[in-house]
């Protein structure tokens, strides 16, 4: 069966949108990445398979093709293990692909199953709304990124379990609040400057960060 669920990866400052297509078929099981991923990309077939299983879900013991496109982008870092499991959950028919295609998937995942921080999550997030994408999940260690950026839903479930009950509608995540005060400040700054939005959003995160540690 196949499915299309979208992620997220960064492109030097910028976000991208990578498709990720799964499918799954009658053979002997496999579990292959295709579409330039690089050595951590690769390394996600482990923790998918790891987190599936220790989530109690089900990891199917077929042949299970990933393609991740565009395939002419190389594709670097685990933020991309989330939207690869989605895939394998839809595929397999434990989602439904109507319950994921509005959304953008980002995400490094442990082996219980634990949804981990990843860095560049900003530009994603700027990115996936300005397409025009209705909600992100992001890691809850990103929460600070997410806050900053109006106009797109902000989901972060703690776990791959919590977001697969969120999808079914068996537990509702609420969306995360928006930081009224980085949006006052970012927008006086754009009016008084011509500073691109994605400039003063990534100051503003450098500022926060440089506070709390």
């Amino acid at each position: 069966m196949y499915a299309k669920v979208y992620g997220e990866t960064t492109c030097g400052i910028n976000g991208e949108q990578i498709i990720v297509e799964v499918d799954i078929s009658n053979g002997l099981p496999s579990f292959d990445i295709v579409g330039l991923p690089d050595t951590s990309v690769k390394e996600s077939r482990e923790r998918v398979r790891a987190a599936l299983k220790n989530s109690g879900l089900i990891f199917p013991m077929t042949r299970i093709t990933v393609n991740l496109a565009p395939a002419d982008l190389k594709k670097d870092g685990s933020g991309l293990d989330l939207p690869i499991a989605v895939g394998i959950l839809v595929s397999s028919g434990v989602l439904q692909q109507e319950q994921v295609d509005d959304t953008i998937f980002v995400g490094e995942l442990a082996l219980d199953g634990t949804i981990r921080q990843i860095a560049g999550v900003l530009p994603m997030i700027l990115h996936a709304r300005d397409i025009g994408r209705k909600n992100i999940v992001i890691p809850a260690g990103n929460c600070a990124e997410g806050r900053l950026v109006d106009g797109i839903d902000v989901l972060i479930p703690a776990s791959l379990l919590e977001l697969v009950e969120h999808l079914r509608g068996e537990k509702v995540l609420d969306v995360l609040d928006k930081e009224a005060i980085c949006a006052a400040i970012s927008s006086v700054l754009l009016r008084a400057s011509g500073i691109s939005e994605k400039m003063v959003f990534i100051s503003a995160v450098v500022f926060i960060h440089s506070c709390l540690v």
